[in-house]
């Protein structure tokens, strides 16, 4: 034999003798081997935005210094193994403006409720509360947003505000 051809039998004799060590059975006319199947879980999230922009409703004469502008915002999806907490805040204190908008409305003039006729809360860069769950679930959530506009402040332009949305386990 060459060297090459004995390695190779040396190979496959150590591949069965470690195949047969690890499995022992003795007892006739029937023989049971176990084979213990684990695995460790880590929490496991999601959140899912149906949607990530949300075009604001253009504000009409009416609404300035009155009714705040009513939108749909996005629908949250959570999917978690473990309890769940989904909180809302700006990821700033005001509004972007670009094209002559007024650079220093507040965040908080975007509010928010998860029901359209629901109590409504203007977002700060600190997280709101939007849902809770003691355990695991799936759950999905619309969010809806009204927009309050000020005639004396909020002059012609684009306005842009980052909403986060943000899934914790605790």
């Amino acid at each position: 034999m060459n060297k090459m051809t004995l390695a190779f039998a040396a190979l496959l004799g150590l591949g069965a003798t470690t195949q047969l060590n690890a499995q022992s059975c003795t007892t006739q006319p029937s023989c049971s081997v176990n084979n213990t199947a684990s695995v460790t879980v880590p929490v496991v999230m999601k959140l899912t935005l149906s949607s990530t922009t949300t075009a604001l409703t253009v504000p009409g004469a009416d609404n300035y210094d009155s009714t705040a502008v009513p939108d749909n915002g996005p629908s949250a999806t959570v999917k978690a193994n473990k309890g769940w907490t989904l909180k809302i805040s700006a990821n700033a204190a005001n509004f972007t403006g670009t094209a002559g908008a007024n650079t220093t409305k507040s965040a908080g003039d975007l509010a928010w409720s998860t029901a359209s006729n629901g109590t409504f809360a203007g977002l700060t860069t600190t997280g709101a509360t939007v849902l809770t769950s003691a355990s695991g679930s799936k759950t999905t959530q619309p969010i809806f947003y009204q927009t309050s506009w000020h005639s004396a402040t909020d002059t012609p332009g684009t306005y842009s505000l980052v909403v986060v949305y943000t899934l914790s386990v605790p």
